[in-house]
């Protein structure tokens, strides 16, 4: 049986502690977080912490990163109820759901993706093998759930897009205990990038055989 105990990274923390500012209304709804540097500055961190922080917060429903403008708080609670479900949940269950969603999310990506959303999904694939070569695993974990997060985005259906990113949060924690190595990585970089080729031809049904063939490799 896995060992569910996980001890908390600082990013996880610094996102708590914003979480219960949020929670407590120490921010309004559609009010800006402080900058960075601040937030670096108030919890003695550095700034890929904060990032890291920021990134649960929105992945969790509190707050909505706007490019250019900064980070801004949207709800005041979070999917708690399904988060608290997904956490006591089994392994394989949380892995079934999302294989679905993803399924779906691929496939109407592929369909309705733009040129900027393309973009992002290029680069952040290329961050993903760059930490794969380098062996830095908690590193290539994110930026694979990221590239999925890109991909589930583009898919046109918010709500899909919501549902998989409260998913990724809890499939992180349970990539963090399976990898200890970025192996697995190195040797999927090749059918991800074909899934990425097929989302850029705008080929449905490519796309959707290549990530059943992602999901049969977990």
């Amino acid at each position: 049986m896995m060992n569910r105990i996980q001890k908390k990274s600082l990013a996880q923390e610094v996102a708590e502690a914003l979480q219960y500012s949020i929670e407590r209304g120490a921010f309004a709804i559609n009010e800006k977080l402080p900058t960075e540097p601040e937030l670096m500055q108030k919890f003695n961190v550095g700034r890929s912490t904060i990032r890291e922080a920021i990134k649960y917060l929105a992945q969790s429903g509190f707050v909505k990163v706007q490019q250019g403008l900064g980070t801004f708080v949207i709800s005041s609670n979070s999917n708690s109820a399904l988060d608290d479900k997904i956490e006591r949940a089994d392994f394989a269950d949380i892995f079934e759901v999302r294989q679905l969603i993803e399924l779906k999310t691929v496939e109407k990506a592929a369909s309705n993706r733009s040129s900027a959303q393309l973009d992002k999904m290029k680069k952040q694939l290329a961050k993903r093998q760059k930490y794969a070569q380098s062996g830095d695993t908690l590193n290539c974990i994110q930026a694979d759930v990221d590239f999925h997060i890109l991909v589930a985005e583009s898919c046109g259906n918010a709500i899909l897009d919501q549902l998989y990113k409260t998913m990724s949060v809890h499939v992180i924690k349970f990539f963090s205990n399976m990898y200890k190595d970025t192996s697995t990585f190195i040797e999927s970089q090749d059918i991800h990038e074909r899934l990425l080729k097929a989302i850029e031809d705008k080929d449905v049904t490519s796309a959707t055989q290549i990530a059943t063939k992602i999901i049969g490799k977990l």
